[in-house]
Formats: C-alpha cells, structure tokens, sequence
C-alpha cells in the first residue's frame, strides 16, 4: 500500500492490525495497534484543549517507550508539527532549540523533564508526562482545531545534534518521510511477524523510520529498552525478545567483533596462522556466525546497520559468517536512506546502490581519483532548515539536488562507495586528499586502539587514540597491576606502545597519509546518538556538516 502521510499510515495500521501488539517495553507493558489508536486521541484532546492545533509546534523529548510513538503520531496525525529532541543534549541547548522551534507544547519523560528550565516549562501551553500521558502543567484554556494533514504539510523538525557546534532544524514534510515506506521495500520490507528490538533513540530519523514509522505501517511488534544498549542490558533482552530485526549503528557489530570474535582467534599460534589463511579464515568465521545467529535469539532475518562508516575488518566478519546483515546509507535532511544493500547484494566498503526514485550523482569531480561530493535528488529530501535560508540555499545545488557533504565515488554499476566527509579531508602538503577515516580505520584495526581521531597539527598529521584497556591489562602486567608498579615503567610501556601503533598504521597507508605522533586520549571520545565521535572540537580539523543517519 502507497502513504502520502503519517495520517494515513497511523489510520491503516490501527484499523488492519487493531488486535496485534505494536509497541512493548521490555519488562513492562504491551500496547496494542488498538490502543494506540485510543491514546493518540486522547493525546490530541489534551493538546486541543489547550490551544494547541494544526500548524503549531509540539515538543516530543523522552527515552524510547510505547508513548514515545504515540506521542509522535498524535501530533502529526492532527496536523501539527513534531520536533523530537534527541535526549544527550544539555539543559541550556533544550532551552535553545525549544524557543527556536517555536514550540507551544511539550511531552516529557521524567528524568529529562528536570533538565528543563523553569522558564521554557512556564511558557507552554501545557506540558505533558510521557509515561503516564497526564499532564504536568497547563497554562491555557482554550480549545484549538485539528486537520487531516495534506503531503506536502510539515510533519517534523528535527534538530540533528550531528558532529557539529550548531544544529539545525531539518523540516520534513508527511509526505518526505511517508515515502520512505515505498521506496524502501525493493530493498527491504517487513511483516506482521516481525519483532524488533529498538535500541537507539526515536528522535533520530534512522531509528524514527526503519525502527518505527515502517514497521508500525506493515503491523510488526517492537519492543524497547528502558536504558542505554550495553552488554549487560542488550545479551538479557535479546534472549527475552529474539528479534527478527534489528537497525543498528556499526559501533555494536565493531564491538562484538574485536572484543568477542577476533580475541578467540588470536589466543593461539595455531589459530593465529589459521586466521591468517582465506579458507581457513572463512571456515573459522562461518562457525562463530552460527554462534553469533544464536546470540541474536536464533530469529534474526535483518540487522540493519547505518549511522556511521562501518569497520571493513567487521563487515567482512559479518560478510563471511553468513550474517544476515545490511547497509543503508542518508541523512536526517533525506529521512533518511538514499541507498543500500542487503545479502547478496553487499560489498565490503559499499553503501550499495541508490534506491527507487532515488538519484544519486557526484559533483566536483577529481579528474585524478574520479571523487567527488555525493549530492542527491529524492522524494524524501527536507524542505530546508526552519529559519535559516543561508544554510538551506548552501545545501543545495544550483539545479535542486541536495549537498551531503560526503565525498566518494561511484562504480559502473551504480554502486556508491564513501571516502569521508567533506569537511574532514585534509589537503596534504602537494595537494594530495587526505581522508581522516580511512587512517582511522587502519588505526582501530590495532589490538591495542579502542578508536581513534586522526586530525592536523602543524601540517602534520596526528593520531588521538582511546586505548582498550582490556587489551593492554591481557598483554602486559605492567597494567593489570598498575596500582602496584611504578607509574614510571607504566609510562615507558605506554611510549612503547605509542611507537608500535605509529609503525603499524604507517606501515599499511602511502605516503602521505602517513601519522608523526600518536597522543593517547584518556577516556572515550565524545559521542552523537548514532555513536559518531564529535569532532569538532577535536584538533583544527572542523566538521560542519550535516547529520549522516546511515552508513557513511
């Protein structure tokens, strides 16, 4: 079936699959499509009566829950306009984007609600408690009108916290991210017998489409985590739910496999030159798949992966073990995916290629390499960025296609595969390209390197480095008994080591991406929600660029 709006995807669903589940909380309740359907209204009654109606702004900040969705489709069903907010930004930034966005309304969970300024709380119309759906606070009295929203109205503005200083407000019409459940199921499509487990925030596009706008559309059962997605929270839920799909960052799958997979080969010589062979790499790898399967609950038919530039050692792990894993790759201003592969389609490195009614071409291309910036036409492409013309004119072509700000190549065959971003690159002392992340890639293929930044210094190139301490305690006592030994020697090991990963990744990069210093960075990088080091503040290497919601 072919949705022009949210309106029409909520109205289907809830009457074709009114007795199914749509929405648990692990642990705790489970809503039908039905009462859905029961608690959009009376969402919508609060906020009428309050003089909230089509057209105005509503707030919707609050970990992942059932109400979420319902918060979600109340306001957009009645016309008016959501604006999710991601839940890692500070006290001062929410006061900002909620004046900026003009909000008159917001729906709240408990713990963020305290990160809320008296003053931004005092100004609303009503403010709404997200788990219980009462309200909180009302300031007006007056009843508003409703409408059945039209394709082309405002559904969402959507603040990317993306790996830069300023968001921006993306503006997404019904209709931009109403077409994502047409032109992604050629790739993809799910059914009423699939069970999610959802484990990245609903207010960021990738997890609001794929996670639940999809499949709420085609009567699949999702079911959500009441905290952050660690071992500890995700290997019990996943016993629990036994998802058949899954919309994942590559962080998840990097971790299982340098901190599980790759060790258990690397214990042993025998193994180690074992690994070392194709056939018996394969062989080795199809094995810890089939374990790999069961950990997932044994039903697992799709793990999407998106959000960010996936590690080619991991995919090929996945590639191999017969994972039944794919690759999307967008942006919040696309809502998001403009391209992807899954099965048999995939190659390592690739994005895949463009989907339905999607364009994709390159601009400014390099004579030399064939790159240049990917720049797109979709149905799905944002309106532009509320109150800002400057930004929304520079996001685009002078013929309407949208600047991604990624920059890569793309095959004869349609197949997109990503260098970097734009803002990243680094334009070395002959004029050479270079890309920050296919250093770090080789980088965080160390078994001492956690995950790292390569940035510019002096026209140099530097490495800050995370180390995994995990590994560094296995190789040497020096650091499992650190408390015991001489802070000296510990620091003479660490510039050894220093010197080791410097000497691996100039080892396997040309010339002139090759590092002078490895600084160690204590603790792990900042983070956006789709788990993408912030790295603007990182260095002299700035990143202004948009949020990237799938692979890049």
């Amino acid at each position: 079936m072919i949705f022009n709006t949210l309106y029409e995807i909520v109205k289907h669903s809830i009457e074709k699959f009114a007795d199914r589940i749509a929405f648990s909380m692990i642990g705790g309740e489970d809503v039908s499509y039905k009462e859905v359907g029961e608690r959009v209204e009376k969402v919508q009654d609060m906020l009428l009566n309050a003089g909230v109606g089509a057209g105005d702004k509503v707030v919707i900040l609050s970990s992942s829950m059932p109400n979420w969705g319902v918060s979600y489709f109340a306001v957009t069903s009645a016309g008016m306009v959501a604006v999710p907010i991601l839940p890692d930004f500070t006290g001062a930034e929410l006061d900002l984007i909620i004046e900026h966005s003009e909000a008159k309304a917001i729906l709240v969970s408990d713990k963020l609600y305290t990160k809320l300024s008296k003053a931004t709380v005092e100004k609303m119309n009503i403010v709404i408690r997200t788990k219980g759906l009462n309200i909180i606070s009302q300031r007006v009295e007056e009843r508003a009108e409703a409408k059945v929203p039209q394709p082309e109205d405002l559904a969402v503005i959507i603040y990317t916290s993306g790996t830069t200083s300023k968001p921006k407000g993306v503006m997404l019409t019904h209709y931009n991210i109403a077409a994502q459940t047409t032109i992604i199921p050629p790739l993809f499509d799910y059914n009423q017998d699939d069970v999610l487990l959802s484990i990245l925030p609903l207010a960021h596009t990738y997890e609001c489409t794929l996670g639940m706008i999809y499949p709420f559309s085609r009567g699949a059962h999702i079911h959500y985590l009441d905290r952050p997605p660690t071992a500890s929270a995700l290997m019990p839920a996943l016993a629990a739910v036994r998802p058949t799909v899954i919309a994942s960052v590559p962080l998840i799958m990097e971790k299982i496999y340098r901190g599980k997979v790759l060790p258990t080969f690397q214990k042993k010589a025998i193994l180690r030159k074992l690994y070392s062979w194709d056939w018996s790499r394969k062989f080795l790898h199809k094995v810890a798949g089939k374990q790999l399967k069961e950990l997932f609950g044994g039903r697992m038919r799709f793990f999407a992966i998106g959000g960010a530039k996936f590690d080619s050692e991991a995919e090929r792990f996945l590639l191999e073990a017969g994972f039944p894993y794919g690759i999307g790759y967008g942006l919040t201003e696309t809502a998001p995916l403009v391209a992807g592969a899954v099965t048999s389609m995939v190659r390592i490195g690739s994005t895949g290629p463009a989907l339905p009614d999607v364009q994709i071409r390159l601009d400014n291309v390099n004579p030399e390499t064939q790159q240049g910036e990917i720049v797109v036409k979709t149905p799905c492409c944002m309106q532009g960025y509320y109150k800002n013309e400057a930004a929304t004119k520079e996001a685009f072509t002078e013929d309407g296609w949208f600047r991604t700000g990624d920059l890569g190549y793309i095959a004869e065959d349609g197949w997109i595969f990503i260098k970097g971003r734009l803002k990243n690159m680094i334009v070395g002392p002959s004029g050479e390209n270079i890309y920050p992340e296919d250093i770090e890639e080789v980088l965080n293929s160390n078994r001492f390197v956690a995950e790292s930044v390569v940035t510019e210094e002096d026209g140099k190139l530097i490495a800050l480095v995370h180390f995994d301490t995990t590994a560094l305690e296995e190789a040497y006592d020096e650091f499992k008994h650190k408390v015991a030994t001489n802070a000296e020697q510990v620091q003479l090991k660490m510039e050894e080591i220093k010197r080791e990963v410097l000497e691996y990744v100039n080892s396997k990069v040309n010339r002139f991406s090759k590092i002078t210093k490895v600084i160690d960075n204590e603790g792990e990088f900042e983070k956006t929600p789709t788990k993408k080091i912030r790295r603007y503040n990182l260095g002299k290497n700035k990143n202004n660029g948009g949020e990237n919601a799938s692979n890049k």
